[in-house]
């Protein structure tokens, strides 16, 4: 279990980033939804050890990341939003050189988990190519080999699967759903599809605060009967966003298809059923409009 109470940070730009977050994550997936620059990277690099708070407190299993990041670092696997590499080396020398500074140091153990994980992230087949030269998913299926070396129990994932292709984007999916529920598993995303896929527990961020937690089937539930939609002309969607709570609109088939929240119908919409993405952009709604 990963609890965290009261973290805020404020650069030295002035940026608050984060302003007071609490969350519990138990183990298992759990998505963390936030526009850009909601404070995701902030949060997560937090967690990771890679800065300090300004105030609050995060443990883990008993770890006070804050007095004692070392002993968290011994059970983190991160894959950050964006991670370099050295160019010409090969992806089988790179997770080796990472297994190293993981502590990995007996070279038969280092090299089954190398192989290993090489093979589980479905890379073993090219593990003799350099690693700048993979496609953005390989990397990514590469970014995970190395934030498992060790056998990490809390694994944070950062924007994993923005830029993907379809089919790339799926196999990520896959493997993330391999790594089973024994591990505290941390999706930080902007991208609605991930979460609702992937995640029995999931909050939303925005502005460096948390505007809503729990699971994503209850708290879509809660919807149900309040959302209507309409196909509208452009010209249309614009007085429509003048005159009601307009949560989303996008293309379907070359029209524009409306989403609104209501207690009752309005006119000319019809009823839809309420998913994710209705309670993702409901919450930035109310959030914006109370700014």
């Amino acid at each position: 279990m990963l609890s965290i109470s009261g973290l805020s940070k404020t650069y030295d730009n002035g940026v608050k980033a984060l302003n007071n977050v609490n969350l519990e994550i138990p183990k298992g997936m759990f998505g963390l939804l936030g526009p850009n620059g909601a404070g995701k990277s902030s949060l997560m690099r937090t967690i990771a050890t890679l800065q300090d708070a300004d105030t609050g407190s995060i443990n883990f299993d008993g770890i006070d990341v804050f007095s004692d990041p070392q002993q968290l670092r011994q059970r983190l696997g991160y894959l950050p939003q964006d991670f370099g590499v050295y160019p010409r080396i090969s992806a089988y020398d790179l997770l080796d050189h990472m297994a190293i500074l993981k502590g990995l140091d007996k070279p038969k153990e280092r090299k089954e988990a190398v192989e290993g994980l090489l093979a589980h992230t479905n890379l073993f087949q090219h593990r003799k190519k350099a690693v700048s030269g993979f496609s953005g998913g390989m990397r990514q299926r590469f970014g995970i080999a190395q934030a498992l070396l060790g056998d990490p129990d809390l694994i944070i994932v950062d924007e994993p699967t923005a830029g993907l292709d379809p089919e790339e984007r799926n196999r990520f999916h896959n493997l993330l759903v391999s790594l089973g529920e024994e591990k505290a598993i941390i999706l930080s995303t902007h991208i609605v599809e991930d979460v609702s896929e992937l995640c029995p527990n999931m909050a939303v961020l925005a502005s460096g605060q948390i505007l809503l937690e729990g699971n994503p089937i209850a708290l879509t539930d809660k919807l149900n009967g309040q959302i209507w939609r309409k196909s509208v002309s452009l010209s249309e969607s614009q007085e429509i966003e003048q005159s009601m709570p307009l949560i989303s609109k996008r293309l379907f088939a070359g029209q524009t298809i409306v989403h609104v929240m209501a207690d009752n119908q309005p006119e000319g919409f019809e009823a839809a059923p309420a998913n994710l993405e209705d309670v993702y952009f409901s919450t930035l709604h109310q959030h914006r409009s109370a700014a």
